[in-house]
């Protein structure tokens, strides 16, 4: 019997309850996990005067001899194990005998999964940042070529005021370079070691959990055993994270969807993250960014999934909890594939800026500069924005553009609007008067680009 739990029960689990009760199918990823919490915890119980130093030495070496076979994949779990716990204990007792039983003293599969899941969860926190970043560069390096090119630039999805396309691009940057200093905070909250809390009292053996916390890489043991056990904050914080970057991933993603179709045809997405129609021959979808758009429903539900489960239980540990990995693992997994398909897109991606440059004044987009030329001229901007407002009417009704209207025209509308107002009708003069921090315009883009090379040289 491989059982953990087995000594006062007169017969085994039902097949129903075996089938329910196993975990083993989904959290054997954190076997690497588990050993190496189980190798800081040996040297606990050898500092302890626990297990002598030939015990210690045979664990360390079988513990080592795991780590091969489960990476390898010659030592597996079965269904019988139950969980990784069981599985890998059931390997050093089949090595070590009764010595191998000795690293239960202490520990409980509660403070156990709870500090091997936060391992797990720092790690793959590490590699999704490193995802992020590369995300990051690609959007810098394609703004860097495009931070002059004029584009329209939207509010409700109507054409507002130009903005260079240099400085659309990095708006996304932002998100998720916001989305990299999360992780950051989020690892400060779970670099706190749960093992040595036991089953939720402690021990009463004489262990050190701050030792294990430090040799584990964690900042400091939990302060208080009850949480230790019971806490999944971060789990649910981290899904949280992702869950941004989902939806950053799809604003990006719909943003690009609209660009590529026939309509827009502002840029080509390369063949390599593309694919076609098996009935329609001509067709180029965007599947990248419809996926990274249909990902994030699956995220943010991964997130509502565990905080569903975790609002109503009571302290310390309850098998409910044994519905925490499913999420995380599935969000971290789909990240792990989303992320560097879509920062392969946006580094192919081809921009038309002939073609973005012809309608960035559409839609009447310099009325706003016709306006603030107004208040320039000491006229208070109430009376500037009807006065703009008349000359959009007048556009509209005799199907002009704002630099088409006659000088006659302007006149009549305003004694205000003379000829000089034709400075501020044109699309590079509007931009490359937006140079304040933070703006639209060349230079102030170009600040923007040197400071986020400056953060992810940092990094």
């Amino acid at each position: 019997m491989t059982k953990l739990w087995g000594g006062r029960f007169q017969g085994g689990p039902s097949e129903a309850l075996e089938a329910l009760n196993a975990s083993i199918e989904f959290d054997w990823r954190l076997a690497p996990y588990d050993l190496k919490a189980s190798a800081a915890h040996a040297r606990v119980l050898y500092r302890a005067g626990l297990l002598s130093e030939g015990e210690l030495s045979q664990i360390l070496g079988a513990i080592n001899e795991l780590h091969t076979e489960v990476a390898d994949g010659t030592f597996v779990a079965t269904l019988a194990d139950e969980d990784v716990h069981t599985a890998l204990e059931r390997g050093l007792v089949e090595k070590l005998g009764d010595v191998g039983g000795k690293l239960r003293a202490g520990r409980s599969r509660n403070d156990q999964i709870a500090t091997d899941l936060r391992l797990y969860c720092r790690d793959q926190a590490q590699a999704l940042r490193a995802n992020l970043l590369g995300l990051i560069a690609a959007l810098a390096d394609q703004a860097e070529g495009l931070a002059s090119a004029p584009a329209p630039g939207f509010t409700h999805l109507q054409h507002a005021q130009p903005v260079t396309l240099g400085h659309q691009l990095l708006a996304h940057a932002q998100g998720f370079r916001r989305d990299v200093d999360r992780l950051d905070d989020w690892d400060r909250r779970a670099a706190i070691c749960p093992l040595g809390a036991g089953a939720l009292s402690g021990s009463s053996l004489p262990l050190d959990p701050q030792a294990v916390a430090e040799e584990l890489g964690f900042t400091t043991a939990a302060e208080n055993s009850i949480d230790a056990v019971a806490d999944r904050d971060f789990a649910a914080e981290l899904l949280f994270v992702c869950s941004m970057i989902g939806v950053h991933l799809s604003r990006l993603g719909e943003e690009v969807i609209f660009w590529a179709s026939q309509e827009f045809s502002w840029v080509v997405i390369d063949d390599a993250f593309s694919t076609g129609s098996s009935i329609m021959p001509q067709k180029k979808n965007p599947d990248v960014a419809e996926l990274a758009r249909g990902k994030s429903g699956r995220l943010v539900g991964n997130l509502q999934s565990l905080l569903v489960t975790l609002k109503g239980l009571p302290f310390a540990y309850n098998k409910d909890l044994q519905e925490d990995k499913e999420p995380v693992f599935d969000s971290l997994d789909n990240l792990e594939l989303l992320l560097p398909a879509v920062t392969g897109m946006v580094a192919t991606m081809r921009f038309n800026t002939d073609r973005i440059r012809t309608s960035a004044p559409t839609g009447f987009a310099l009325a706003t500069e016709v306006a603030d030329w107004l208040v320039r001229k000491g006229i208070p901007f109430r009376s500037a924005h009807e006065v703009a407002g008349e000359v959009v009417a007048h556009c509209e009704s005799t199907g002009l553009e704002l630099h088409e209207v006659a000088d006659a025209d302007l006149r009549a509308i305003s004694e205000h609007l003379d000829p000089s107002v034709r400075e501020v009708l044109d699309v590079e003069g509007a931009l490359a008067a937006r140079s304040t921090h933070g703006a639209t315009g060349p230079k102030s883009v170009a600040v923007q680009l040197e400071r986020i090379n400056e953060y992810l040289n940092r990094q």
